[in-house]
């Protein structure tokens, strides 16, 4: 969709007026992020998408220009300059603007000058990364859907046979002739103890699918510090927790302790993966919430959605199976049942949400995304 030669009128007629105006209040619904710059080359506009973009408000984007906001600006400047030159051309190009200690946005860029003010710019930015990451979302609820699916029948087809295997040891059991009882009861316990502990899986499977969906409430920060008090009660020394909260974050709806052990099954993996880091003193993991705007989760357009991260500086995911962490049975640790993520996953989905993760040595980032009202 063509954004620019649209609203440059609307954009001039509401130049000079920071607060959102009627005429470009239909902006805030665009996925693509739409600026305006004045001659100073200061941002007089920002809609939703470049405030989630840039990560800041436009009251406090307004007193900046938008060069200073990367460390690379010269292409931007030229972009912006060439359209000062040559009025009504809308130029593009794709650029990846540098930023000082956060990702580099890989952006599409529109740019347009505007009648009036005298040197004002108009541009859309549009995350190159942004069809790709929303295709990727799909592809991973597809999968989690079919995943499901597969573990509930195949959960079902293990738990039938696995009652009548533990009775008949039972039963072979209390056969035995006392002259033999001690010597082959040895055998009847490794039946009856396996079936045990596969029955135990078999019950974590299915956990997912029998607890009823208990919706009330939620403040996100008391989750957190109930996952916090945990943590820190398991590994009292070591182990740095930092807390970076938004706290205007307001409550929505949802399974409180459902989240609780979302929250708990990732930030306990993190603490396991820096046993290294926790016995030097340096392990740390850090909550962090934000609000997201004009987000899309599930196929769903939302205004705000609830941003938290779970970051930790530990060795990282292995590469060899970072693409399936969320799939049943899959572990990067000895003894490890691989249910954890997965389960999270699964709660996450049914708060509408989507998760994700980012994983490099020393930096892994489990991102959730909810829905807010």
């Amino acid at each position: 969709m063509k954004i620019v030669t649209n609203i440059a009128r609307a954009a001039a007629a509401a130049a000079g007026a920071l607060p959102r105006t009627p005429s470009l209040a239909g902006l805030d619904l665009l996925a693509s992020a739409v600026v305006m710059v004045d001659a100073e080359g200061r941002i007089a506009f920002a809609n939703a998408a470049a405030e989630n973009m840039l990560e800041s408000s436009l009251k406090a984007l307004s007193r900046q220009r938008l060069c200073d906001l990367f460390t690379n600006p010269a292409e931007l400047e030229h972009v912006i300059g060439q359209a000062r030159t040559h009025k009504h051309s809308d130029l593009r190009q794709d650029l990846t603007l540098e930023r000082v200690a956060r990702e580099p946005l890989h952006v599409h860029t529109i740019v347009s000058a505007l009648d009036e003010p005298a040197g004002a710019v108009l541009l859309e930015l549009r995350e190159t990364v942004q069809q790709m990451k929303l295709d990727r979302e799909e592809r991973l609820l597809d999968q989690s859907q079919v995943n499901k699916e597969l573990i509930r029948n195949l959960a079902h087809e293990i738990k039938n046979p696995l009652g009548g295997i533990r009775g008949a040891a039972q039963l072979l059991e209390m056969e035995l002739p006392p002259l033999h009882l001690q010597n082959l009861r040895e055998y009847t316990q490794v039946i009856i103890k396996e079936a045990d502990r596969l029955q135990t899986l078999v019950d974590r499977l299915l956990a997912p699918h029998r607890r009823p969906h208990i919706v009330g409430d939620v403040n996100i920060h008391e989750v957190l510090e109930r996952v916090r008090s945990l943590i820190m009660a398991e590994f009292p020394a070591g182990l740095r927790i930092v807390r970076d909260y938004d706290a205007s974050l307001p409550e929505f709806r949802g399974d409180k302790e459902q989240l609780i052990q979302t929250v708990l099954n990732i930030a306990h993996n993190a603490a396991q993966a820096l046993s290294g880091q926790i016995e030097e003193g340096s392990a740390q993991i850090t909550f962090k919430t934000r609000v997201a705007r004009q987000v899309t989760l599930a196929k769903v357009r939302y205004n705000l959605a609830l941003d938290l991260h779970i970051i930790d500086n530990g060795p990282g995911i292995p590469p060899q199976i970072r693409d399936r962490i969320f799939y049943p049975l899959v572990s990067g640790r000895d003894g490890g049942s691989g249910l954890g993520l997965t389960l999270a996953q699964t709660f996450v989905h049914q708060h509408m949400g989507v998760i994700e993760c980012e994983s490099r040595p020393g930096y892994t980032d489990f991102r959730i995304l909810l829905p807010l009202p």
